[in-house]
C-alpha cells in the first residue's frame, strides 16, 4: 500500500523559543520502494520519520497509509532506531520475539518467525546469547530481525548504522539490500551519509533546513546489488553533494562561531559519517 505525506508541518513551541522544524512537506512512497531521506543536521528528517511512525503529531497536514489517515503508532509501521534498544536481561531469541509476544502471537508461531529472521540476518547460532556478548553490528542485526518479525507494511529506519565502524556498516548495507529484495517491504531510511543513500535507495529525497522541506529528489536507477566502488554510484554521489552544498554551508554558518571559515570544496569533499560538519 502507498504512503502519502500530505502538507506536513511541525513546530515546537516553548516559553523561550519557537522552532519551525518541517514546512509543508509532501511526499508519496510507493509499495516496495526503498527511500532515503538525506539532509544536514536540523533539517527535520528524523522528525518526519517520527510523524510517519505516529510517535509525534504533525502541527499541520496528515499521513495517509493505504488511504487511511495515521492517527498514532501501529503494527503496519515498524521502527528501527540508531540505538538497538534491546533488553539486556533477555536472550537474543527472546528480544526478537518480544514484539510478537506483546501482540499475543502464540509461542510456537513467534519462535518460528524469530528463527526465520535471525537466519536472514545470519545470527541463528547466537540465539541464546545475551546483549553484552554481542558486537555493535550484531546488536543492530538483532534489532533488524525484531523489526522484521512484525510483518509491517513499512519499515522506518532512523540512521541505524551511524554508530558502527565502516567495515561493519558496509556489510550491513549489503545485507539490508538483500533483505529488502526478499521481503519487498517499503523502507524509509534516514541518513546523513550520501554514499549510503545512493547505495541503498530507489529515490533519495534531499531536504533543506530551517525549516525542513523537500529540496530535490534523485532517482537512483542503478543495478543491484550496488558496490561503493561502482563508477556510476560515485557519479551520483557527486551530483547529490552539489545539491547539498548550499544547505550544509547554511547550517554551518548558523551553528559555528562568526570567525568560522572553510574552503568551499572542503565541506563536501568527505562522504564519511560526519562529512565534516555532521550532515
Amino acid at each position: 500500500m502507498s504512503l502519502i505525506v500530505e502538507n506536513v508541518s511541525k513546530r515546537f513551541d516553548t516559553k523561550h523559543k519557537k522552532t519551525h522544524t518541517l514546512d509543508r512537506v509532501s511526499l508519496e512512497f510507493k509499495k516496495g520502494e526503498f527511500i532515503c531521506l538525506l539532509g544536514p543536521s536540523g533539517c527535520g528528517k528524523s522528525t518526519l520519520l517520527n510523524v510517519i511512525a505516529g510517535l509525534e503529531k504533525a502541527t499541520e497536514g496528515r499521513i495517509l497509509l493505504g488511504g487511511k489517515e495515521v492517527k498514532g503508532a501501529g503494527s503496519d509501521r515498524a521502527m528501527m532506531f540508531q540505538e538497538s534498544a534491546l533488553f539486556p536481561w533477555l536472550r537474543v531469541i527472546d528480544n526478537v520475539e518480544f514484539g510478537m509476544k506483546m501482540a499475543g502471537v502464540p509461542k510456537e508461531e513467534r519462535r518460528e518467525k524469530a528463527l526465520k529472521y535471525l537466519k536472514m540476518v545470519h545470527l541463528t547460532k547466537f540465539q541464546n546469547s545475551y546483549v553484552h556478548e554481542l558486537s555493535g553490528g550484531m546488536r543492530q542485526r538483532v534489532a533488524l530481525a525484531r523489526a522484521l518479525t512484525l510483518d509491517s507494511d513499512v519499515l522506518l529506519m532512523d540512521e541505524p548504522f551511524a554508530a558502527l565502524d565502516s567495515q561493519t556498516k558496509n556489510i550491513l548495507q549489503l545485507e539490508l539490500q538483500q533483505i529488502w529484495w526478499e521481503t519487498k517491504k517499503t523502507i524509509i531510511f534516514v541518513t546523513h551519509n550520501v554514499e549510503e543513500a545512493v547505495l541503498l535507495a530507489d529515490r533519495v529525497i534531499v531536504m533543506a533546513a530551517n525549516p525542513g522541506r523537500v529540496k530535490k529528489e534523485f532517482k537512483i536507477q542503478l543495478a543491484r546489488p550496488r558496490l561503493l566502488e561502482n563508477v556510476d554510484l560515485v557519479y551520483m554521489v557527486a551530483e547529490i553533494m552539489k545539491e547539498l552544498k548550499e544547505e550544509v554551508e547554511k547550517v554551518a554558518k548558523a551553528e559555528y562561531d562568526s570567525d568560522w571559515n572553510i574552503e568551499k570544496d572542503t565541506v563536501l569533499s568527505n562522504t564519511s559519517d560526519d562529512m565534516g560538519i555532521g550532515l
